[in-house]
């Protein structure tokens, strides 16, 4: 088995590979002495052994999140406003007072009743005048003066017995006409015309009729009773996607950008990509330094690609042309 060392650069520090060119038998026995080798390698390229970040991918699950279920719900009473004339205060009867009437009138009024009273009729007298006998005839003697006067024997003087004649005077008295007696007197009842109110007509009382009293208002009317149901509540269903792990990380060989395979220009297009994509690859010289690598890693893992080197599959992401 003959190598071309010409064609081959082994970078221990990063475990490329430079594969030498064998014979298609020659490969395929190293290949099958060992595993460590990169599988399937091609004449002039080469390999480093990189880690493969975990693959991941979603799925999407149709998740039960309630289960199907019943509930009652009531359906409220349903109302309306009316407007409705409503008796307010029912008819009646009340009994109410005429008053009586009165008139002014005058009225000839008795003041004191009629009466009797005895009255003394006191005695009647008069003045009479009358000839009264002053002194009864009577008879005297006298002294005769003639024969045909008799004698008293006694004396011897002859005595006449003389006859004298009555006397009268006049006389005035008061004589009773009448005697004083009683009598009873009429004494007149007494009036006095007076001004009075008279009742014209009496009192009384009718009956009134009070008519009922209404009002419009506005009122609430049931139109449909209250009244439950049952409603059917179905179970509910959630699509989760989810991020499941497709591949596991894992270690193998790539095929990678190295001293063999690259030229200035090529290392210069990937710096100018990686700037494009927002990535600081340093100056663009050509030359992969820290920085480089650095921007590199950063796109790797921003992309999910295979860290570590600058692969074959990077370079293709960036769009560079080998």
């Amino acid at each position: 088995m003959k190598v071309r060392m010409s064609q081959c650069i082994v970078a221990v520090a990063v475990l490329a590979l430079c594969v030498p060119v064998f014979a298609q038998s020659d490969i395929a026995k190293l290949e099958a002495g060992n595993e460590l080798l990169p599988p399937a390698a091609k004449p002039g390229e080469c390999y480093a052994r990189v880690y493969v970040s975990p693959k991941y991918g979603t799925e999407t699950e149709r998740v039960l999140t309630r289960e199907a279920s019943s509930r009652v719900e009531i359906v409220p009473a349903k109302y309306e406003w009316v407007t409705e004339r409503v008796l307010v205060k029912e008819a009646s009867k009340r009994l109410e007072v005429v008053p009586a009437k009165y008139e002014w009138v005058e009225e000839r009024m008795l003041v004191k009743p009629a009466a009797k009273k005895i009255v003394e009729v006191p005695a009647q007298w008069e003045t009479v005048t009358e000839r009264v006998l002053d002194r009864p005839a009577h008879t005297v003697w006298k002294k005769g003066t003639g024969p045909l006067q008799k004698v008293d024997n006694a004396t011897g003087e002859i005595m006449c017995l003389v006859e004298v004649p009555a006397t009268y005077k006049t006389v005035t008295k008061r004589v009773l006409k009448a005697a004083a007696t009683t009598r009873e007197v009429e004494i007149p009842a007494e009036y006095k015309t007076v001004k009075k109110q008279v009742m014209s007509n009496p009192p009384s009382t009718r009956e009134i009729e009070i008519p009922a009293v209404y009002d419009t208002v506005k009122t609430r009317r049931l139109v449909k009773d209250a009244e439950s149901r049952t409603i059917e509540i179905p179970a509910e269903y959630k699509t989760v996607t989810r991020t499941i792990q497709t591949t596991d990380g894992r270690m193998e060989w790539a095929t990678v950008l190295c001293e063999t395979n690259a030229t200035r220009g090529t290392i210069m297009s990937i710096q100018r990509a990686l700037k494009a994509a927002g990535y600081n690859p340093g100056d663009i010289d050509g030359v992969i330094g820290t920085d480089t690598m650095n921007a590199v890693r950063s796109y790797q893992k921003a992309k999910g690609l295979a860290q570590g080197y600058l692969t074959y599959e990077t370079i293709d992401a960036l769009g560079v042309k080998l």
